[in-house]
């Protein structure tokens, strides 16, 4: 089950909405009418749209197409998205993360958030309590990784903490990383 937007008075910017349609390559016109179902009919980048309306368009997504295009959906946001400028390895990206979900969000009210807890050994807790998908937020990170690729590592783990998970009625999800 997809959350709601914690506040009814926030928007997306349309470069991030525009991510759903490029990620999903081949069903690039059932992107689109998903996306008109929910009010959101011509899609322009520089346009801000309700997040309710667009995490009513993921929950279609989800339900129509399945888990694996929605993290396509995240793995597509970071080339889209407005993202901070000097980043430089997938740490630093990592630790961005709440910055850039700033970026393209606006209003007022609970918006939800990103805290990334580096460890060490190539590893970092990431708390998750915006209402997007887990799939989603999995690809966000997946796309920080393959952009800024950390030397001498070969792939990225990201671990869903079972203890908790919004899409079960959760407050947030927590992903351990290691790469």
């Amino acid at each position: 089950m997809m959350g709601s937007a914690l506040s009814n008075r926030v928007e997306v910017y349309g470069r991030s909405v525009q991510a759903l349609v490029n990620a999903m390559e081949f069903l690039k016109l059932r992107a689109q009418r998903v996306l008109a179902s929910h009010g959101i009919q011509h899609l322009e980048a520089e346009h801000w749209y309700p997040m309710q309306n667009v995490l009513n368009s993921f929950e279609d997504i989800l339900k129509q197409v399945g888990p694996h295009t929605t993290r396509a959906i995240g793995h597509a946001l970071p080339k889209n998205a407005a993202f901070p400028p000097h980043i430089e390895s997938f740490e630093s990206a990592l630790l961005s993360l709440d910055q850039a979900y700033r970026m393209n969000h606006r209003g007022t009210g609970n918006i939800g958030s990103y805290r990334v807890h580096n460890g060490v050994n190539r590893t970092s807790l990431v708390v998750c309590d915006n209402p997007y998908p887990c799939e989603f937020d999995q690809g966000i990170m997946e796309a920080l990784y393959d952009r800024f690729p950390p030397k001498g590592s070969l792939r990225l783990r990201i671990e869903h903490d079972p203890a908790g998970c919004r899409a079960k009625g959760a407050h947030a999800c927590t992903y351990h990383l290691k790469w």
